[in-house]
């Protein structure tokens, strides 16, 4: 015969263990189809983001998604617009990245000296970069190739992807259907649709929401002066 003390031990052992296995399954199921966290591995969304901010991604705003099959169970709450910094699966090998959207289906991108026009105008962007000191041009027979072969295909076949003199003058090009062109705020320094082609937005996972923590890893501070590592000034901020 067990003993009440015994038994009552076990149940609320019992409903411990259900609680935390409750717990973890909600947790999961947020962290697949609501929000995630992210953190920024580098240095090509500066200065808007930072290496080292870790931040909530709003998986909901493009339509929530099945993990691993990517297949979308929910209507999107809002098209990717202008100006939305986006978390997505790069197309080359599903790694997570995150940069800025500059233009959507049936925009006309064109970049010439690392001036950005969208259909023909530049866009407001307080937000953009050159860090860069050197210029890349195209060189002359390079160019002519690519127009006899056909610029827009190329582009959208990701022919560009180890040209690295599409930097500063690209394009024009026009964002096919259900697609997005992307770009780094720090527009010397990020690897985006310029070299890589359209982003489908079939592989947009979410759109960046709040700074929730702030590491600078590289400040040569010892690690055990976590306050002088902390960036407490980003933390709370919302990405914009």
């Amino acid at each position: 015969m067990t003993a009440p003390g015994v038994s009552k031990g076990r149940s609320r052992l019992r409903e411990w263990a259900a609680s935390l296995l409750w717990s973890v399954a909600i947790a999961l199921l947020l962290r697949a189809f609501v929000v995630q966290a992210f953190r920024i591995p580098s240095g090509s969304m500066e200065d808007t983001l930072l290496a080292g901010d870790f931040l909530f991604v709003e998986k909901i705003a493009y339509g929530m998604k099945l993990p691993l099959s990517g297949r979308q169970i929910t209507p999107a709450l809002r098209r990717p617009a202008r100006g939305d910094v986006v978390v997505f699966a790069y197309p080359l090998d599903g790694r997570e990245f995150i940069k800025r959207c500059v233009a959507v289906a049936g925009d006309t991108v064109r970049i010439r000296d690392r001036q950005l026009y969208v259909n023909g105008r530049p866009p407001p962007e307080p937000y953009a970069v050159h860090k860069a000191w050197d210029s890349h041009q195209t060189p002359e027979a390079a160019q002519g190739e690519l127009l006899r072969a056909g610029y827009q295909r190329a582009w959208e076949e990701r022919a560009f992807v180890n040209l690295p003199w599409m930097r500063d003058n690209f394009g024009p090009v026009v964002v096919p259907p259900a697609s997005v062109f992307v770009m780094g705020d720090n527009r010397d320094n990020s690897l985006d649709s310029r070299f890589w082609g359209p982003l489908p937005e079939a592989a947009l996972l979410g759109r960046a929401g709040l700074i929730y923590w702030s590491w600078d890893a590289d400040n040569g501070q010892p690690a055990w002066r976590v306050w002088r590592k902390l960036r407490f000034a980003r933390i709370g901020r919302p990405v914009r």
